[in-house]
């Protein structure tokens, strides 16, 4: 059976409302998010914390890492202060994963969710240029660096970082992701909404590397007029193939609708298809 759980909820203003409604929803484990100021790694840090509120209600934890993460910035102070970042958060992972062990699935890897920032353009007359497919070697020793320290810093733990699809991969992206997974420490998400309401151009590159899928981000969406973070059944997307995928790779699915009124509905989706006890 999938494991299913939640999303970092605006609506829920502490932890423990959010600790609450996971309980009440029978899911499994919430991904904290660190663009919200209250999951910062100095608030996560304070680990005794955490283990007790979510030994208290049964659940575990993952952790999407903040969206504006770029460990390819060209100015070295702000690379080091992400990747100061990313060290912090996989030594709060390591913390934590004794309650996957406990309360989750032991087969499936902890995950810290990322994006890949596309990094500024420059507009010229006739087109847009991308300074990091300009200064490409530049960008792919940034890269190298990561890899090489995210590997060192995971060591033999059972933590992968996992590089999640939001409004369609840039060339140069798909080649430091090819990059990336030459190393077991890293693997895919599949945000499904967010690849529906680009038309599913990523779709290709996605499926081309499922081997390397552990992570899903499930909402309902649609192309046009593109939405996503729907409720299951709320779009266009063939749900149950979606799902059937995440199942057969055994990946950890997260319920990334951003109102409480969604996960309810998409919760109770789940239930009506069988795919929830």
């Amino acid at each position: 059976m999938l494991q299913f759980g939640m999303p970092t909820l605006i609506e829920n203003k502490t932890l423990e409302d959010n600790i609450s409604l996971c309980k009440e929803l029978g899911l499994k484990f919430i991904e904290l998010n660190m663009n919200f100021p209250e999951y910062q790694v100095e608030q996560l840090e304070n680990t005794d914390r955490l283990l007790k509120l979510a030994d208290e209600a049964g659940i575990y934890f993952t952790i999407h890492l903040d969206e504006n993460l770029n460990i390819a910035d060209f100015n070295s102070l702000v690379t080091g202060a992400y990747l100061e970042t990313v060290q912090s958060s996989i030594a709060v992972m390591k913390k934590l994963l004794p309650l996957r062990d406990k309360y989750g699935d032991s087969t499936q890897p902890l995950t810290l969710n990322m994006h890949m920032h596309h990094g500024i353009y420059i507009t010229l007359p006739d087109k847009k240029v991308q300074m990091y497919d300009r200064d490409f070697d530049t960008y792919m020793k940034s890269f190298a660096t990561f890899r090489t320290l995210v590997s060192e810093w995971i060591g033999e733990d059972d933590i992968l970082v996992v590089v999640e699809n939001t409004d369609g991969f840039r060339d140069y992206e798909k080649k430091s992701i090819e990059y990336l997974l030459e190393s077991p420490k890293f693997g895919l998400t599949w945000d499904i909404g967010h690849s529906k309401a680009i038309g599913e151009k990523d779709v290709p590159y996605i499926l081309e590397h499922r081997d390397r899928l552990v992570h899903f981000h499930i909402h309902d969406g649609s192309e046009n007029p593109p939405k996503n973070h729907l409720a299951l059944g709320d779009g266009e997307i063939d749900l149950q193939d979606r799902l059937s995928l995440a199942e057969s790779r055994n990946a950890r699915c997260v319920l990334e609708t951003k109102t409480i009124e969604a996960l309810r509905k998409s919760v109770k989706w789940l239930g009506d298809k069988g795919r929830m006890s």
